[in-house]
């Protein structure tokens, strides 16, 4: 999954809308037009459609591709303009009440990703007993939440950098396998963030060892070396 930033502060300047990135070889573009990095100002409903509506215009048929937005009208503006896509929202549903039954009456794949606070309050909150068991538990009651909205296809993302440490991300990552939800892909974003302390590629691989199905990624071509190296690893063993 490569990140199409139409955001002016991203942190990675290479994917502040480069609509390269569309023909890059990613197997998912994802499009979001509000910033969620730590300390990130809120973006206004109509900002965020004026940013993101010249893209969906350019975009081409059969693309497959994901809008990160935590937002119900936003979701349904971007089905009427460009039809079916992947609605990936950090919030799972719980900055607006009405994501969850949008997504399920238009049939849209979804993301589910973890968090607690929002980015200007999310660094205090990684108070966790057992932060693996936690999002366990809560992910399996996103499932009912999920089935309940008539959502079929989702997709589980434990939200690294959200309201977690540098040590439970990587706590996170080595009990990958613990978070597995039969028919539920775990989708890892790690790219280029604080905790990493700029070893992506690393994590990345660590991360498919313990099980990630999608890697949320700034550099596309990299990221398919590492999948590639992954891939000869596996069948050598």
């Amino acid at each position: 999954m490569g990140i199409l930033n139409l955001t002016p502060d991203s942190f990675y300047a290479p994917s502040r809308g480069d609509l390269r990135l569309l023909r890059s070889g990613a197997d998912i573009i994802d499009i979001g037009a509000v910033s969620t990095r730590p300390g990130a100002a809120p973006v206004s409903l109509e900002e965020e459609w004026r940013r993101l509506e010249p893209v969906l215009r350019m975009l081409e048929p059969g693309l497959c591709f994901s809008i990160d937005t935590t937002r119900a009208e936003i979701v349904r503006r971007t089905y009427e303009l460009a039809g079916p896509f992947i609605v990936n929202d950090i919030s799972a549903g719980e900055d607006d009440p009405d994501m969850l039954p949008t997504v399920g009456k238009l049939g849209l794949e979804y993301i589910a990703m973890h968090k607690r606070g929002n980015p200007q309050t999310m660094d205090a909150l990684t108070g966790y007993d057992d932060v693996v068991a936690e999002l366990r538990r809560y992910f399996t009651d996103f499932a009912a939440r999920a089935e309940h909205a008539g959502i079929r296809s989702w997709i589980l993302d434990p939200g690294l950098g959200f309201a977690k440490t540098p040590a439970q991300c990587f706590e996170i990552i080595d009990r990958l396998e613990e978070l597995r939800m039969e028919g539920h892909p775990i989708l890892i974003g790690a790219a280029d963030k604080r905790f990493t302390g700029g070893r992506t590629e690393e994590v990345h691989l660590r991360a498919l060892h313990h099980g990630a199905d999608i890697l949320r990624v700034h550099d596309v071509k990299r990221a398919r070396h590492t999948v590639r190296l992954f891939e000869d690893k596996s069948l050598a063993e």
